[in-house]
């Protein structure tokens, strides 16, 4: 190892002043170099003295520079005191020593600290690639002052995940945002470990304002792992903060994973003055996914109030809808129009409008299944059903169709509906015997022979050859209907056939109640036949579960279903305030009468209110001027099974029960009559075996049954 010359001419220095030292004082005690020597002691004290006083770093290595000359003048002096050179020649081991200390220890001047000990400590020299790369290169590319400030500022701070910045671009009209170009230190390594915290704490901003992105490949430009691109923005975010705009809201409230649409961006946002409704259209920003909408947090996310009655949700696929009304929208009624009720050539006709004011369409007849359709209506008293029941006999009849229509009670609508239509009755036994001969004219039209070549046919809609018309049976309140205690066995069982024999005949069955389930008399068989074969029409069942649990009842998949309310009420005002002034929530509610919910042939559940027939009015506007009838060969072969006349007449011997043999195997109670027999003439009863079991379908049969078996 080569000594530098500054320690070897040190080093000369105090091997040479060593015998000065030593001899001067004894041999010359006036000898002028004592004084030199003393006086740079002297000096070297004064430099103690600054270099302890000052508070500046480095005192030590200042104490140190000036040690020789001290002690080299306290030698001085000791020799000059001790008489000769001292006992033992301390005198001359005095100098010794402090030529060797001068000599062997290291440093004591500024250059053996500052360029001997690097160069001792390191066995060879580090050309390595970091030191060697083109940094002066590069920091003499032409860079503007705000990249050599950037630069200045990384290299402080230790370039943060060994990186280097390549440049630095400030937005337009900010003081401080900017983006800068990150490359890896090393070539070929990738950039690792480096976080928005390292990146903001050189340029003295929140982690939050730093958002870091990869570089995609440009031509002339290289990218990929080893490159980064590093979003500045603190005057961005503090405005972003302040006044965000739609896409920025959306972002930050809705489309954030703790927002109520996570993982969706706004496409855009539109507003309808005339109809008064804003609307943010949004999709799912990775196309694999499905979107999962939480309504209230999307409202509280761009400020709009929580009322289902005001804000609706429609998706379809990956995008959705948000449409947000100043005031309810299904709170408008919309009047019932023949022009609306009359069905086009496959058979649909308008029966709503939906929240966006688009029309519903419902269908009289299925033309893409060649067959006829069935109905299922849903709903509690007072929910529409009724209003719902004129509009589609309204448009069947438009179509040609015949209609006929049961209730278990009698009631002012159903009654007037009555004069419009084929045939109305009004209880269960009229309900009964209008399946009975509904199902009876399956067998008859299946023998019906067709004009064009005297063969039969299933049935064709729209078929002008077809010898008969469609037939239409609605049954209101088909659920209290089945459990009636005498006739809901048969009505139950005749209803269940006809749903699966009638299409083909041209026969659709239309059943309406509360309940969609098998307990309440909607067998499984009969709702799947429904609802495959119909756009099932839900209006409130009593609460918003109870509507969903219907309406997914009656779907194939449960997609997301609407919420209908009791009644539509804007909130008005803060509740927690009135709450603490004590006062009363206002009674704005709006009637949701006529509100349903229709499920389409996809699955797709669609809020909409239908159209509204005024029974107040008169109804022939929405009807045909002359009623539609059943064909005179049908009302001949129905009248040879004895199951066409008066509907209304009480029960004829034999009809649903068979007769009492005498008067010992049955007596006049009547309990004959009840027991499961073949039927009459046209059947419908479940046959009995053997002829002596009686079913229990209800509590007074089976009290009867035991009355029978005590002979009480």
């Amino acid at each position: 190892m080569t000594t530098p010359r500054s320690v070897a001419l040190e080093r000369l220095a105090y091997t040479l002043a060593a015998p000065v030292l030593a001899v001067a004082p004894n041999i010359y005690p006036d000898s002028p170099v004592n004084q030199v020597v003393q006086l740079a002691g002297a000096a070297g004290i004064g430099g103690w003295f600054l270099a302890a006083k000052s508070d500046a770093p480095g005192a030590g290595r200042k104490i140190l520079r000036w040690s020789p000359l001290v002690l080299a003048a306290a030698i001085d002096v000791t020799a000059g005191h001790t008489g000769g050179f001292g006992p033992y020649w301390m005198d001359g081991l005095l100098a010794a020593t402090w030529a060797a200390a001068g000599y062997l220890v290291m440093p004591f001047s500024r250059h053996a600290r500052r360029r001997h000990r690097p160069a001792l400590a390191a066995p060879v020299p580090q050309p390595t690639p970091a030191e060697v790369l083109e940094e002066p290169v590069v920091q003499d590319d032409g860079a503007d002052l705000l990249t050599r400030d950037a630069r200045m500022l990384w290299e402080q701070a230790g370039m943060p995940g060994r990186t280097h910045i390549v440049k630095a671009t400030r937005h337009p009209g900010q003081q401080h945002d900017m983006t800068i170009l990150l490359r890896a230190s090393e070539t070929g390594r990738p950039i690792t470990g480096l976080t928005e915290a390292a990146v903001a704490a050189p340029f003295a901003v929140h982690s939050g304002d730093v958002v870091l992105a990869e570089v995609a490949i440009q031509p002339g430009r290289q990218g990929g792992p080893g490159w980064l691109e590093a979003h500045i923005t603190p005057d961005a975010n503090q405005r972003r903060r302040k006044a965000p705009t739609d896409q920025e809201r959306w972002t930050d409230k809705v489309g954030s994973p703790k927002g109520g649409a996570p993982g969706s961006e706004l496409v855009h946002k539109t507003r309808d003055a005339v109809r008064g409704v804003t609307f943010y259209r949004a999709k799912m920003a990775d196309a694999t996914t499905t979107p999962r909408i939480d309504l209230a947090k999307v409202c509280r996310g761009l400020g709009l109030p929580e009322d289902d009655s005001c804000v609706f949700v429609l998706i379809d696929g990956i995008e959705f809808l948000i449409s947000a009304f100043d005031k309810p929208p299904l709170s408008a009624i919309f009047p019932a129009t023949r022009e609306l009720l009359t069905p086009d050539a496959k058979g649909m006709y308008v029966c709503g409008y939906t929240i966006t004011g688009q029309p519903v369409k419902n269908m009289v007849f299925q033309h893409d299944k060649n067959a006829a359709r069935h109905g299922l209506i849903l709903g509690v008293s007072r929910s529409g059903k009724t209003q719902f029941f004129a509009i589609d006999m309204a448009a069947m009849s438009l179509a040609g169709q015949v209609v006929w229509l049961s209730t278990v009670r009698k009631d002012e609508k159903t009654s007037t509906l009555g004069k419009y239509i084929d045939r109305q009755g009004s209880n269960a036994l009229w309900m009964a015997r209008s399946l009975r001969a509904a199902k009876a004219l399956c067998e008859i039209r299946a023998e019906m022979p067709w004009p064009h070549d005297g063969e039969a046919h299933d049935y064709k809609p729209g078929d002008a050859r077809c010898p008969y018309r469609q037939l239409n049976v609605f049954a209101d309140e088909f659920m209290t209907a089945a459990q009636d205690g005498d006739f809901g066995e048969f009505i139950q069982k005749d209803g269940d056939d006809l749903t699966v024999t009638g299409l083909k005949y041209g026969i659709g069955f239309n059943p309406a109640g509360q309940s969609p389930f098998a307990h309440n008399g909607f067998s499984t068989e009969m709702k799947d036949n429904l609802r495959q074969n119909s756009r099932p029409s839900i209006f409130n069942m009593g609460s918003p579960g109870a509507t969903r649990k219907a309406a997914e009842g009656t779907m194939e998949n449960a997609y997301a279903v609407p919420t209908i309310p009791a009644r539509y009420a804007q909130q008005e005002g803060s509740a927690i305030e009135r709450a603490m002034r004590g006062e009363a929530d206002p009674e704005n509610g709006v009637s949701t009468g006529g509100v349903a919910i229709m499920v389409m042939d996809n699955g797709r559940a669609v809020l909409m209110r239908s159209l509204y027939a005024d029974f107040d009015t008169d109804l022939a506007e929405l009807f045909p001027d002359d009623v539609n009838h059943l064909t005179g060969h049908e009302i001949r072969e129905l009248e040879k099974r004895g199951l066409w006349f008066d509907w209304n007449e009480p029960v004829r011997p034999g009809e649903f029960w068979p007769e009492p043999k005498g008067d010992d195997e049955g007596g006049d109670d009547g309990s004959s009559r009840r027991r499961g027999g073949v039927g009459g003439k046209g059947g419908g009863g479940r046959g009995s075996k053997g002829g002596s079991r009686q079913e229990v379908v209800s509590a007074r049969k089976a009290l009867e049954a035991i009355k029978s078996l005590t002979d009480a």
